[in-house]
């Protein structure tokens, strides 16, 4: 059942994986409106295709904000909607008393954390915007000859730019590999800001040409730098590699102060000896001074 105006299509559902585990967390019940509620998270992001057509510009940025609190009281609406119909499934399916009280939580706060984090809050580590990777801090690429083939597909032809975790395609191939279960990443962000989370992506199972994806990155740890290269730890993280393929992190402790780069270190992967793969990487926050970021324009 999915709620009217709020399409349901097939790019936009999840992994059976990705599924079961949305469906455990739901207490077990027909785990079929969770396709409807996965393709309704969609509609709430900015499209990447604006970004990268607008460079680095605070006054789209601005404007973007401006569209979406002239939306909220839509999408309000909508999440509303969409908890109503969770309510008939659960109905249908003979779904009462304490369980239906918790997968309606559920429902609920997961709805209010994507509106907080991919609706309000934009994405600084965007190559589009101005990210860049600081190569000097940042371990080696991984790839080349002899690189072992991912059934006829050679997973790794050459070794992929770090830059690759800044922009948006997650194709199975595209990331950004390092040699071995532990590497690090420092992000150089067009702007100062106050952290508030972090999103990490990668393929699932269901996509994987190999079927398996042990080379995901699993225990992180993200940091920021300061000028003069001083780490400041903002939290300890695990990547759950049965989840969503696309997982937001939101600080551990209040940041003392902003940051320009933030350090991306993977303590462990999944269980690939050879190298680790990262899609994507997002930084959320908020900016310092949005008076200095014109100054790009």
């Amino acid at each position: 059942m999915c709620v009217p105006k709020v399409g349901c299509d097939n790019h936009s559902l999840p992994s059976p994986l990705e599924n079961a585990s949305l469906t455990r967390k739901a207490g077990g019940f027909s785990s079929s409106f969770f396709f409807c509620f996965q393709s309704f998270l969609t509609t709430l992001a900015v499209p990447e295709a604006e970004h990268q057509s607008t460079g680095t510009s605070l006054v789209w940025l601005d404007q973007k904000r401006q569209q979406l609190q002239e939306k909220e009281a839509h999408v309000s609406a909508a999440v509303e909607q969409f908890v109503q119909a969770v309510s008939k499934v659960l109905e249908d399916n003979h779904i009462q008393g304490e369980k239906r009280e918790n997968i309606l939580h559920f429902t609920r706060n997961a709805f209010e954390k994507v509106l907080k984090i991919y609706t309000w809050m934009p994405d600084w580590a965007l190559k589009s915007l101005g990210a860049t990777i600081d190569v000097q801090r940042t371990s080696k690429s991984y790839g080349g000859k002899g690189v072992k083939k991912w059934w006829i597909f050679p997973l790794f032809s050459f070794a992929k730019h770090p830059e690759t975790i800044l922009q948006p395609s997650i194709s199975p191939g595209d990331c950004w590999a390092f040699r071995g279960s532990q590497g690090h990443v420092v992000i150089r962000l067009p702007v100062k800001i106050w952290p508030a989370a972090f999103t990490i992506w990668h393929i699932s199972r269901a996509v994987s040409p190999s079927g398996e994806v042990s080379s995901a990155p699993k225990e992180f740890a993200v940091s920021g730098v300061d000028e003069d290269k001083v780490e400041t730890l903002l939290g300890l993280f695990t990547y759950d590699v049965d989840g969503m393929i696309a997982q937001t992190f939101h600080v551990q402790k209040e940041p003392p102060k902003t940051f320009r780069h933030i350090r991306l270190e993977v303590r462990s992967n999944w269980g690939n000896p050879e190298y680790t793969c990262i899609y994507r990487v997002q930084v959320h926050g908020q900016i310092e001074k949005p008076q200095e970021f014109l100054k790009h324009e």
